[in-house]
């Protein structure tokens, strides 16, 4: 018996898992995925990053019944893989801030260096 020409299929040649949703801002095809708290989420189809390679708050770890979980963990375990979620990578979406601390740090300190008067040069003392 073969596979069904019109499933979704892998890099390899194996047909995917899941049946693919699209993407309701960019149309681009993604995998619909219950999360523990009886969501759904749209991930990546066919991509699975080292978890150290994703920030915190986008690394979605699979389960054994099929949902994804949030894997916050830092740092990950060095092997481990994620999904990653549509937002991270959708064209129609502004990119996210996964730091957020750092960027309103930049942002503080941008607001402090331009209250202060400009640095005077300084010759260097080597």
């Amino acid at each position: 018996m073969g596979v069904s020409e019109d499933r979704p299929r892998r890099p390899g040649g194996t047909p995917s898992r899941r049946p693919q949703s699209r993407c309701p801002r960019c149309g681009l095809p993604c995998d619909r995925v219950p999360t523990l708290e009886h969501e759904e989420i749209l991930l990546e189809p066919d991509m699975t990053p080292l978890a150290h390679t994703v920030p915190p708050d986008h690394r979605w770890i699979e389960l054994s019944d099929g949902q994804v979980a949030l894997y916050g963990v830092c740092p990950p375990v060095p092997d481990q893989r994620c999904r990653i979620d549509h937002e991270l990578a959708c064209p129609a979406l502004p990119p996210p801030d996964p730091w957020r601390r750092l960027t309103a740090l930049r942002h503080e300190n941008a607001h402090r260096a331009a209250r202060r008067p400009p640095p005077q040069h300084c010759p260097d003392t080597a």
